[in-house]
């Protein structure tokens, strides 16, 4: 899987410090749709709905993998269950997966970051 090449938003990690209104704030900035936050970038995310979740839509996860432990994904206003071969191939990079609503990943998020815990983010924008 070929890792797109277009520039991060932020070079580093950081909390999300809003949400809402379909978009995000963090690091004195404001993303409107979803976002991938890795331990290295803050990255665009072109994900609107958990469907459109699977391991083409978190390349850049797979291609972090070693410097992650942890993937919390954020569902939006959904409940979501990850599908058996999603989850398999994050066991197989050794990467746990953990997914909830947007609201609550974004709290878990900023509190493992915090932390200094190795973990990415994918969160979808919520209305």
């Amino acid at each position: 899987m070929p890792v797109p090449s277009d520039a991060p938003h932020l070079p580093r990690s950081a909390p999300i410090k809003a949400y809402g209104k379909g978009g995000f704030a963090f690091a004195e900035m404001s993303h409107r749709g979803s976002l991938l936050c890795l331990p290295e970038a803050i990255w665009a995310w072109p994900v609107a709905k958990p469907a459109e979740i699977d391991k083409a839509s978190l390349v850049r996860v797979f291609a972090a993998a070693e410097g992650i432990d942890t993937l919390i994904i954020g569902t939006g206003t959904e409940v979501w269950l990850a599908p058996a071969d999603l989850r398999e191939a994050l066991r197989a990079v050794k990467v746990v997966l953990d997914a909830m609503q947007t609201g609550p990943a974004i709290r878990t998020y900023n509190i493992m970051i915090g932390e200094r815990r190795r973990v990415a983010a994918a969160l979808i924008a919520v209305p």
